[in-house]
Parts: structure tokens; C-alpha cells; sequence
């Protein structure tokens, strides 16, 4: 695993799944939520709640090296809340994470929700989406893409 990459999972890891502390908006009514460690620094920015959108950018020495575009929304609130959406994303993306990964091709159950990541790629070029499937409903679905940016 190159710098990079461990990089970006220790930046998820801490962040959005760690429940890490929110950081000044940059953006009027974003959400934003910071990481760094050495050279590399790491901004989440994202708008909305139970339906959302948002980037995920990552710098080394202030040049912009990896990003990641994503939205996802709840789809069936009658069988799933943002609230309970976030939670079991928040419990799969962790241990995920525990893997050392973040790509796709994991499954995972929290409180009788079926959480499923589907990508392909690597960190370097990737899409992906994930979904919460409740009594084998989608109730929740997320598109995700990215990778490496250079000029």
C-alpha cells in the first residue's frame, strides 16, 4: 500500500466515520470535516443531510493529488431514516476501514440493516455505490467515483 492510499483511509477512518470534529465551512452551507498528517491534508465537503452530495479532495504539499464526487439520499424513509442511514454507514465504513480499504466488495449488517458496497477499481480510478437494503428493500443508496488528479 503506497503512502497515499493509507493516507486516504486513515483520513476516512478519522473524519466521517470517526465521528471527527466539523471543521469551518468553506463553502455557504457546507459541511465540512478535516484531516491532515505530514504533507498530505484532507477536506470532506458536503450539502444536504438524508439526501447529500459532496466532495472528498485529498493535497500533498498543497497540490491537489485525489478526489472523490458522491450522492447519495435515503429512498424509502418509511423504512429507513438519515439518522439510521448514518449510523449503520458510520458502523460498516469503520470496519471496513479496520480492513485497510475503502473500495467496494464488502457486506455488513447493523441493526437489522443490510449494508452492501459494490466498486471497481482501485484507489487510483474507481466508481462504486452502496446501498442499505432493509428486509431486502433498497432504502438508501449512495453513487461514489474518483481517483488520482494530475495536471
Amino acid at each position: 500500500m503506497d503512502a497515499l492510499e493509507d493516507f486516504i483511509i486513515r483520513a476516512k477512518a478519522a473524519t466521517y466515520a470517526g465521528d471527527g470534529a466539523a471543521a469551518v465551512s468553506c463553502r455557504p452551507g457546507s459541511h465540512d470535516l478535516r484531516f491532515a498528517d505530514g504533507p498530505f491534508r484532507y477536506l470532506d465537503s458536503y450539502f444536504g443531510g438524508a439526501d447529500f452530495s459532496g466532495q472528498e479532495v485529498v493535497w500533498l504539499d498543497d497540490r491537489p493529488v485525489w478526489a472523490m464526487g458522491y450522492h447519495g439520499r435515503v429512498l424509502r424513509d418509511d423504512l429507513i431514516s438519515g439518522a439510521e442511514a448514518g449510523a449503520t454507514i458510520k458502523a460498516a465504513l469503520s470496519a471496513l476501514y479496520g480492513e485497510r480499504r475503502f473500495l467496494g466488495g464488502f457486506r455488513f449488517r447493523h441493526g437489522g440493516h443490510d449494508y452492501i458496497d459494490i466498486a471497481d477499481g482501485d484507489y487510483r480510478a474507481f466508481f462504486g455505490f452502496e446501498e442499505i437494503r432493509v428486509r431486502d428493500i433498497r432504502a438508501y443508496g449512495l453513487r461514489y467515483f474518483g481517483g488520482f488528479i494530475r495536471d
